[in-house]
C-alpha cells in the first residue's frame, strides 16, 4: 500500500497560495487568543523593566550632577590643604564623607573615595585610606595607576607586603611612561627588597637605569642595585 507523502509548504507557497495564508493567520489568533494572559504578562514585565532601567539611568545622571555642583567646595578644600573641611565639610558645605553617604553609585562618589583615601593616608589611617582607595575605579590611567600606588602605600605600611608589591606593579604598568612609571618602579623595589626578593628588586633598578635614565629616580636606582648587588654576591 503506497503510503500519502505530505507535501512541504514553502514560504512561496504561503504568500501566494491565499487559503495557506489564510490557514496560517487563523492558527496565530488561536494561538494568541490561547496565551493572551501570558503574552500580557510577559509584555507588562517587559514594559516595567525597561521604564525601571531608564529611571534608574534618568536619576543617577541627576544625582551625580548635583553631587558634583555639591562637591566642588570640598574639592577647593582639599586643593587649599584644608583637610578636615574636604572631607567633613565647613557647616555649609558638604565634605567628601557626605557626598559618598548621600550619593552612592555616582561618579561624583567614585572620585569622593580617592580623595577620602588620600587624604586618610597623609594622615596614616592606613585601613581607612584602603577602604576608600580600592572602592575607587577610573578610566583615566594616569589616575588609577596613582590610585594603585597609594593603595600600595597603604599595603606596605599595614605590613600586607605581598599586596603592595601586586599594587605597585600594576601602578608601574598602567600607561607606562617616563614621568610616573619610574617612580612607581622605585617603590616596588623598596618593597621586593623588604620581602626578601633580592633578585627582583635588582632587576627592577635595571629596568630604571635601562630605561628611565633621564628621570628623578636614575642615580638612586643605580646606588641601590650595586649595594644590592653587593649583598648577594657574599
Amino acid at each position: 500500500m503506497a503510503t500519502k507523502q505530505t507535501k512541504k509548504v514553502s514560504p512561496n507557497d504561503v504568500l501566494e497560495n491565499p487559503e495557506v495564508l489564510a490557514q496560517r493567520i487563523g492558527s496565530g489568533e488561536a494561538f494568541l487568543k490561547k496565551n493572551s494572559k501570558i503574552l500580557g504578562g510577559v509584555l507588562a514585565a517587559a514594559v516595567i523593566l525597561i521604564g525601571g532601567i531608564l529611571f534608574f539611568q534618568i536619576n543617577n545622571q541627576n544625582q551625580n550632577e548635583k553631587a558634583q555642583a555639591e562637591m566642588f567646595q570640598a574639592v577647593y578644600f582639599y586643593e587649599q590643604d584644608s583637610i578636615d573641611f574636604a572631607l567633613n565639610g565647613d557647616g555649609i558645605n558638604k565634605g567628601f564623607l557626605t557626598i559618598v553617604e548621600d550619593y552612592p553609585r555616582t561618579d561624583a562618589a567614585n572620585l569622593a573615595h580617592f580623595y577620602i583615601g588620600s587624604i586618610y593616608l597623609s594622615q596614616k589611617d592606613f585601613q581607612n585610606a584602603l577602604t576608600h582607595l580600592e572602592d575607587f575605579s577610573s578610566d583615566d590611567y594616569l589616575v588609577q595607576s596613582k590610585a594603585y600606588s597609594l593603595i600600595g602605600d597603604a599595603n606596605l605600611e599595614l605590613g600586607n607586603i605581598d599586596e603592595a608589591i601586586s599594587n605597585y606593579t600594576k601602578a608601574a604598568r598602567t600607561n607606562e611612561n617616563k614621568y610616573t612609571t619610574p617612580k612607581y618602579l622605585a617603590k616596588l623595589a623598596v618593597a621586593q627588597e623588604e620581602s626578601g626578593k633580592v633578585e627582583d628588586a635588582i632587576a627592577t633598578y635595571t629596568e630604571i637605569e635601562e630605561k628611565y635614565y633621564e628621570s628623578f629616580e636614575y642615580a638612586a636606582a643605580r646606588k641601590h642595585k650595586a649595594r644590592l648587588e653587593g649583598l648577594a654576591a657574599k
